[in-house]
């Protein structure tokens, strides 16, 4: 916590520049919504090559976690009257293809893709939970949640097998990188 930072009120010690309390809640709830319905497009890529393999049934159980954290997002976007990410189709497409890539590369490969992913989100909460003041506390609470089951999906992922991935460090790299611009693109568009 920065010392302008005020634990009661989101926002509270913001600098001229810095975004509204208002602007702040809508670019978290889009940036959130964008990125859980992409993470269930990457779980239905990956189920769909990997479907009665023995890590479809891992698969699914973090897929079916994402549809709850789905679903709380769009939930709040409609109670806090937020719009949706203009970029919603590229989301679509984009996360499934990774997904299904990632599973033609193997078993080991999907855990990767998902290790990665998580890995970044994980971050990715921390920041926003760490903006967010007393006054947003069920909104907190929802992401701590949702980042502690994510860090579920990252360990479920390494237990599998994921840094026996063919080129694991590029491989998790390069959906890093894909995965912090995609958040970036999301926040603003």
């Amino acid at each position: 916590m920065t010392e302008r930072d005020t634990p009661g009120q989101t926002a509270a010690g913001r600098l001229p520049g810095d975004l509204t309390k208002d602007e702040l809640i809508d670019r978290i709830i889009r940036v959130d919504h964008a990125g859980e319905f992409g993470a269930k497009r990457i779980y239905e890529g990956q189920l769909a090559v990997l479907r009665g393999k023995p890590e479809a049934q891992a698969i699914e159980h973090m897929y079916q976690q994402e549809l709850e954290h789905l679903r709380t997002f769009e939930k709040l976007m409609v109670e806090r009257r937020v719009r949706p990410s203009a970029l919603h189709p590229l989301w679509n497409a984009a996360g499934f293809a990774l997904g299904a890539a990632t599973a033609l590369l193997g078993p080991k490969a999907a855990m990767a893709c998902t290790v990665a992913v998580e890995e970044v989100i994980d971050q990715h909460y921390r920041q926003q939970s760490d903006k967010l003041g007393a006054d947003e506390a069920p909104l907190k609470a929802k992401i701590d949640k949702f980042r502690a089951e994510e860090l579920e999906h990252r360990d479920t992922g390494l237990e599998h097998g994921a840094q026996q991935a063919p080129a694991y460090p590029l491989l998790t790299g390069a959906i890093k990188a894909g995965s912090r611009l995609a958040i970036w693109l999301a926040e603003r568009i």
